[in-house]
């Protein structure tokens, strides 16, 4: 069941990603997706925070029960509000597609899909591939906190979980702020193959210092600071990868995020499976310098291969 669910899941980040192509202008883009992502963040701290008052008063299956029926009521309303495009909203006036329009592509939906093209630009692997390093570090963060505060800061688990809502918070905040900041540079003429190479190094490299600062630090409250900070400046991705798919071939937008995801949902499974083993004959230094090193090899091949041009017709 837990599979059928990621199924159900696995599409809802490519699709947001096509339907923002369409809706938001270049200069509003990743304001617009910091503010889309932030929900998930937010939706994640709001289920940690209800979930053990709801299992404690009316037993585990009422989580399901909640979180369900908050997902058919949504569904309702995205059925009756939702369009696929502006030229297909009959409340929207007609200022508001030519804003809306004036800064997307008006072209057919996509019929079928140019793998061959698609592989073949080096950007789009820089998409794959800096999408894998960054959601190493990041999977592994939010999957082994709880045990992180446990076993290094000794905190126990009650402390631990409430813990974890920091990170969500955070990054709620941070990618928010990071995508004004993205905007803003684009709106004052900076080419938007600079912001996003900006917005990633900072996505990149400040999670990576963060985590060499931990070995250094002997209090708890030192240490959750500089997880939070980690995970707040991770949260810059938003405005770097997460907005180029739609920089780059704004109608394969849906499709260029499903392949990179595909590397970042891998890099999650492998990265947790991979701290557990590197925990066994190693330590917590062990697991951060790994992710740190991609974090570098991240931030070498967004620089190297990526653009904010359209390479996607």
């Amino acid at each position: 069941m837990r599979a059928f669910m990621g199924v159900g899941e696995g599409v809802a980040m490519p699709a947001m990603n096509n339907i923002l192509s369409k809706w938001i202008p270049v200069s509003e883009r990743s304001r617009s997706l910091a503010l889309v992502y932030s929900g998930m963040y937010l939706g994640s701290v709001t289920g940690l925070a209800f979930s053990p008052i709801l299992i404690h008063k009316f037993g585990w299956p009422s989580v399901f029960y909640a979180f369900g029926s908050l997902g058919s009521i949504w569904f309702a309303l995205w059925r009756s509000k939702a369009h696929s495009s502006p030229q297909e909203d009959p409340e929207l006036s007609s200022d508001e597609k030519r804003l809306i329009l004036g800064g997307n592509v008006g072209k057919e939906p996509v019929s079928s899909i140019p793998w061959r093209l698609i592989l073949s630009k080096a950007p789009v692997w820089a998409l794959i591939i800096s999408h894998f390093c960054h959601n190493w570090g990041t999977f592994i963060l939010l999957t082994w906190m709880p045990t992180y505060y446990n076993q290094v800061l000794k905190f126990n688990l009650t402390e631990s979980g409430l813990l974890c809502v920091l990170p969500w918070l955070t990054m709620a905040v941070f990618a928010n702020i990071g995508g004004w900041i993205a905007d803003t540079l684009v709106t004052k003429g900076f080419s938007i193959t600079t912001v996003r190479k900006i917005m990633q190094s900072i996505g990149f490299l400040g999670p990576a210092f963060f985590l060499t600062q931990l070995r250094y630090i002997r209090t708890p409250t030192l240490a959750v600071l500089c997880m939070a900070c980690s995970q707040g400046t991770d949260a810059f991705s938003q405005s770097g990868l997460y907005s180029n798919h739609q920089d780059i071939g704004p109608r394969y937008a849906g499709v260029l995020l499903g392949l990179s995801n595909t590397a970042g949902v891998l890099a999650g499974v492998f990265g947790t499976a991979a701290t557990g083993y590197i925990l066994q004959k190693g330590s917590w230094d062990d697991v951060f310098k790994v992710s740190v090193a991609l974090y570098i090899v991240g931030t070498l091949v967004w620089n190297l291969l990526s653009t904010g041009e359209k390479i996607l017709d």
